[in-house]
């Protein structure tokens, strides 16, 4: 059997050509005569993994100098409890919530303060973003935080909320490097890499120099200061080194893709595509409000509980992996990263296409 076309939200599709490559070193990189698994994270050829790494993401998304770039275990869960620990200065927070990970971020937040709710879309499943151009945010608190794209409910954040001067905090995990951004719009940007970077078992931390400081909650362990990975240069302790040699081949090839200007008019090709089909269609319905739609991961229903399961099962059979809605939100969701070459979504809409006229009511 041949590749499949991948649509999971993560771990999720990497591009081939890093497969390939990666499978070429994989018994002698660059002459070491070892792995990337096997090397010492302080030998002089790892250092240069990682040095490269970290400037090819700089250059990418133009990262001004006085942001540090953090390669952190924990994935984007572990920054839920971080954040609060090392931010939450007057132990008062802004959180807006428009999806499960946004949520399970603000739980969090609460052990460690006071996070107020200041905008939520709970009320129609998440299917949009509030409107975040004039919400009521604590004077005192210390940052506002959101989750830019919903992997689960397929919404995007187009405009950044007005947070009152505050220090926003986003979670970019799967919109990562989709499309140029302002990193000075930041305090601290993060994403576990598994969805649109590199493979599970690592989190990117963009974060103001300003922002790390001694000055963290009572009681945060060592491993969980920012300023502990800071000055190490990530490597405090043995760091995912398989993960960031493969993240730093995924830079290379956006890099020369083109960069994110680039990688974005594909990622709208692409979406549009799927969305223009789902459209038209008179048993596919996407479920989010269009001006919200996530180019990313792309949500759908037929409306029909067994047809959906039906279209699960031939799809799979017809070699598209991983179409199953969320268990939260069921349905099916189509995750379309970066890596996902354009005609792996044309083949979907066909099949999708086919599917329609063979099950019309």
């Amino acid at each position: 059997m041949g590749r499949v076309y991948n649509f999971s939200a993560g771990p999720a599709v990497l591009p081939e050509e890093v497969l390939k490559e990666a499978a070429a070193e994989m018994l002698d990189y660059n002459g070491s005569g070892m792995s990337v698994m096997e090397m010492s994270h302080r030998s002089k050829v790892f250092d240069d993994i990682i040095k490269t790494a970290e400037q090819d993401l700089r250059d990418l998304m133009n990262i001004p100098d006085n942001y540090k770039v953090l390669f952190l275990q924990g994935g984007a869960s572990q920054q839920f409890a971080m954040i609060p620990m090392n931010l939450m200065k007057n132990k008062k927070a802004a959180y807006i919530v428009t999806g499960q990970w946004a949520k399970k971020a603000y739980q969090e937040a609460q052990k460690y303060g006071d996070a107020v709710k200041v905008a939520s879309s709970e009320d129609k499943t998440f299917s949009y973003i509030p409107d975040c151009s004039d919400l009521d945010i604590p004077e005192d608190a210390d940052y506002v935080y959101i989750c830019e794209n919903n992997t689960i409910y397929g919404t995007k954040f187009k405009e950044l909320p007005n947070t009152k001067g505050k220090t926003l905090v986003a979670d970019v995990s799967s919109c990562f490097l989709s499309e140029p951004v302002d990193v000075t719009k930041y305090g601290v940007i993060y994403g576990g890499v598994q969805k649109n970077v590199g493979p599970a078992g690592m989190v990117i931390v963009i974060i103001r120099e300003d922002l790390i400081t001694e000055d963290v909650l009572p009681g945060t362990p060592t491993m969980l200061k920012y300023k502990t990975h800071s000055d190490a240069d990530s490597l405090y302790n043995t760091p995912p080194c398989y993960n960031i040699y493969i993240c730093g081949k995924v830079f290379k090839w956006l890099k020369k893709l083109g960069g994110l200007e680039k990688m974005k008019e594909i990622n709208e090709k692409k979406a549009k595509i799927l969305y223009d089909f789902l459209d038209e269609s008179e048993l596919f319905k996407g479920t989010v409000v269009p001006k919200d739609r996530s180019l990313m991961n792309v949500p759908f229903v037929t409306g029909n509980e067994e047809l959906d399961a039906k279209f699960v099962k031939e799809a799979k059979a017809a070699g598209f992996e991983n179409l199953k809605g969320h268990r939260t939100v069921g349905g099916m969701r189509a995750s379309i990263y970066n890596a996902m070459p354009i005609e792996g979504v044309e083949k979907l809409v066909e099949f999708m296409r086919k599917f329609e006229q063979e099950n019309k009511a």
